[in-house]
């Protein structure tokens, strides 16, 4: 079975058309899971080296990000628990940062590749992140920030983990413009994603090392 057409019109950005391939394929006896695996996620895939060989930007990234989850939300009935979760992740925008956007593409493309994710939104105080980890044992928490004021808050947020006892439970990542490798290091966080794509290489990562 082909799949070429649908990666194509994922790339780019052809929600409507995506979602008549996919209809196609099914008519053509493909699973559903089998255009998630074979369509959706090489599309995606391909998606990220264009972004990291700087031929799309951002904008790309989002619209491709949308058609796959607009085409998932039609194949999802079909699924009958087809689908199970790579893992959790909790991400959140570190307290006093309201910035928004690359969150939700990690979110977004975190969940195009398979996990579950705990979105907590902006502004979040360190003991958000703390229940929110109690409440759905994830394996992976996500800290984001976009102004090097707040910066501190992600520091912040691993202190209270360490103090609450429960810093060796996950794994904590940090992104967004200001941050760097070094910053990461500095407050001991595991690890750094430069960009979205990143963040969920970064996350299928430590998933590997735990299996």
């Amino acid at each position: 079975m082909d799949y070429k057409s649908i990666i194509m019109a994922v790339i780019e950005g052809e929600e409507e058309q995506a979602a008549e391939l996919a209809q196609k394929l099914l008519s053509y006896g493909a699973a559903p899971l089998e255009i998630i695996d074979y369509g959706l996620i090489p599309a995606m895939a391909q998606v990220g080296r264009l972004f990291k060989d700087g031929e799309i930007y951002v904008p790309e990234v989002m619209m491709a990000a949308s058609v796959v989850s607009f085409v998932i939300e039609r194949l999802k009935p079909l699924l009958a628990g087809e689908i199970s979760h790579k893992g959790t992740v909790v991400l959140g925008t570190v307290k006093g940062d309201l910035h928004d956007i690359g969150k939700n593409l990690v979110a977004l493309l975190l969940e195009n590749n398979g996990f579950k994710v705990v979105d907590l939104g902006a502004d979040v105080p360190p003991q958000a992140f703390i229940e929110a980890v109690a409440i759905h044992d994830p394996q992976i928490v996500g800290l984001s920030a976009l102004l090097t004021t707040t910066m501190p808050q992600m520091a912040a947020t691993i202190r209270a983990f360490a103090e609450a006892g429960c810093r060796d439970k996950v794994k904590i990542i940090i992104g967004g413009a200001p941050v760097s490798y070094g910053y990461a290091a500095e407050i001991a966080a595991d690890g750094y994603a430069e960009d979205a794509i990143g963040a969920v290489d970064l996350c299928l990562s430590f998933l590997k090392e735990a299996e």
